[in-house]
């Protein structure tokens, strides 16, 4: 019995020596995550970031976001910092395949509201003070309302408002939409929930509000869609972080969905020749919390 206890013991003893060895004690590098919020009642920003307003004739509604996905992340020291010259956190692949330069849509990070969409080490972020975010958005996906012949119905609209986007097929639901080609800013697709219906559109060059309260000392490339906001206090990266920091990246969607009506009511309905104008988000509001 004895011999047994000390057996016992031994065993356990050596256990515990094993499992002390196992423990990884590496220390780990502190992360900068980004994530994003939709708020719909966030102010609605115009190109130049000032409050604004739907324009007489169209209408717009406030669609509910399932997902969204960007091709460039950037912080920016101050407002004259120019685009491409501030601490470049994320770059989505890009492909030549549909001919001119584009966001290739298939190898797209897309996320829900408050899933994390980038996490990178502190540590290579060059050290300095960050008063502005930049955000590239490129894919939208949300729920919107339409009516057709008297009823109402609830549908899912794909947005594609990066630069010039490579798509070779992608899904809605059931719904299939084979493009095989290049699509600049501005395409969208629509179907029905529960319906077979499905259309799609592109909206005018030049159409898509990007808010940029620095455009006049920081412009962006007309065609772009880099949302511009400003941190509440200066952001600042030494390099030498021992904890990690959470950027929130607000996105005002606001009256986002806007479309010229042809029936004055507010009401967004493609059977009487309704066209999508506008599906620019309204405004970010970066915050980060250590």
């Amino acid at each position: 019995m004895r011999k047994l206890f000390i057996i016992g013991v031994l065993l356990t003893a050596c256990l515990s020596l094993f499992s002390c060895e196992d423990v990884d004690d590496t220390p780990k590098d502190a992360m900068l995550r980004i994530k994003f919020k939709f708020n719909p009642n966030q102010a609605r920003l115009d190109n130049f970031g000032q409050p604004s307003v739907v324009p007489t004739g169209n209408g717009a509604q406030t669609p509910l976001f399932n997902s969204i996905s960007s091709h460039y992340i950037e912080l920016a020291q101050n407002e004259t910092t120019q685009l491409g010259q501030g601490a470049i956190l994320y770059h989505a692949p890009e492909t030549t395949l549909g001919g001119d330069n584009a966001i290739d849509f298939s190898q797209a990070k897309i996320v829900g509201e408050d899933e994390i969409f980038l996490e990178i080490p502190l540590k290579s972020i060059a050290a300095g003070n960050y008063d502005w975010m930049r955000v590239s958005l490129s894919y939208q996906n949300y729920q919107i309302s339409v009516r057709n012949q008297g009823t109402d119905y609830t549908g899912t609209l794909a947005s594609f408002v990066g630069f010039n986007t490579y798509i070779d097929n992608f899904s809605i639901g059931n719904n299939l939409f084979p493009i095989h080609g290049n699509k600049l800013q501005g395409f969208w697709a629509f179907a029905l929930n529960d319906n077979p219906y499905t259309t799609s559109g592109q909206t005018p060059p030049g159409a898509t509000t990007v808010p940029n309260p620095i455009a006049s000392t920081s412009p962006i490339p007309a065609g772009s869609c880099v949302v511009t906001g400003k941190f509440a206090s200066t952001l600042q990266i030494t390099g030498n972080e021992k904890t990690d920091i959470m950027i929130t990246l607000s996105l005002s969607t606001n009256k986002s969905f806007e479309w010229h009506e042809v029936l004055v009511n507010g009401i967004y309905e493609p059977a009487s020749g309704e066209n999508v104008v506008d599906m620019g988000l309204r405004g970010l509001i970066p915050s980060y919390q250590r």
